[in-house]
């Protein structure tokens, strides 16, 4: 498995959606550049002594992805960081998702995952995330067949972003009728959306469901989060979970008075506990559903 400092032999416990270089500013506000490395070391540092060992970085092209301020992040946090390839959905599109076609898309994602990413030799190990709309925009298409057509290619594993937990059907058909492996797709942000049937439908497929806005209570109460997690794990369905925060702005570090990635291991996670999951359970989830993703 490739991480931005070397090979990795295990992840340990993994956060499977978060940014270090984020900068969405542009289409937002500068609150959506995640531009203070001190503030994000600070975080990590945090999480690390807290028990996580690895983040998945799943900011692509057309992001603000910037892999060699990622490596230095690494370091500084002892955290491993595993990169992303592909693009994100409207309107955060860079140029090139409309002037090349779908195979040239799927050529530079290839490229980012078997020679690396800008110059660097530093590979890509996911190719994420990918979204829809609330419809699925004629690029969102392009994205979505250039991402089957790599994947395809190379066996990278596929994280796609939903927007409120909606179209995750949609995308599992897609990926499915363009011949993804569906036990290397995670379908993204599902906890913005708590429906147990559509749950259900969705794991009916053979993914894995990512709760991975933990923390972000404008959306959803957290207590909402860890009961349905509850009822997911009694349904038979531990084996397709991953958890992380999505934090995507300089509102939700520590430094600026958020909750920060140490969250999740210092107040979900209890939560988790006092619900009623095993610690068994959750290291499932943090990982062994990881590790099934990225080394199986």
């Amino acid at each position: 498995m490739n991480s931005v400092t070397g090979k990795l032999e295990k992840l340990g416990r993994t956060l499977m959606h978060e940014h270090l270089t984020i900068d969405l500013s542009a289409n937002k506000n500068e609150d959506a550049s995640l531009n203070d490395e001190e503030a994000i070391v600070e975080d990590l540092k945090e999480i690390r002594n807290a028990g996580i060992d690895t983040i998945v970085d799943v900011t692509n092209r057309g992001m603000g992805r910037d892999i060699r301020k990622m490596a230095i992040l690494s370091k500084a946090s002892n955290i491993n960081v595993i990169a992303s390839t592909g693009y994100y959905k409207t309107p955060y599109l860079p140029d090139e998702v409309r002037s090349k076609n779908y195979k040239e898309l799927a050529g530079i994602m290839i490229s980012e995952i078997r020679e690396g990413i800008d110059g660097t030799g530093i590979k890509a190990g996911l190719i994420g995330e990918i979204g829809t709309s609330n419809i699925f925009t004629e690029e969102e298409e392009k994205v979505f067949m250039a991402a089957c057509y790599a994947h395809n290619e190379t066996g990278t594993p596929i994280y796609t972003h939903t927007t409120m937990g909606k179209l995750a059907i949609e995308q599992l058909q897609f990926l499915k009728r363009n011949g993804v492996n569906l036990s290397k797709v995670i379908i993204g942000h599902i906890d913005l959306n708590p429906d147990m049937d559509y749950y259900s439908r969705i794991l009916d497929y053979g993914c894995f469901v990512g709760f991975d806005t933990i923390g972000k209570l404008n959306y959803q109460p957290d207590k909402l989060r860890a009961e349905n997690i509850l009822r997911l794990v009694d349904m038979g369905y531990r084996d397709r979970i991953v958890l992380s925060l999505d934090i995507t702005r300089k509102s939700h570090l520590k430094r600026y008075g958020g909750y920060g990635h140490g969250y999740i291991m210092n107040t979900f996670i209890p939560m988790l506990l006092k619900n009623g999951l095993k610690q068994e359970d959750i290291d499932n989830m943090l990982i062994e559903n990881p590790a099934r993703i990225f080394l199986t």
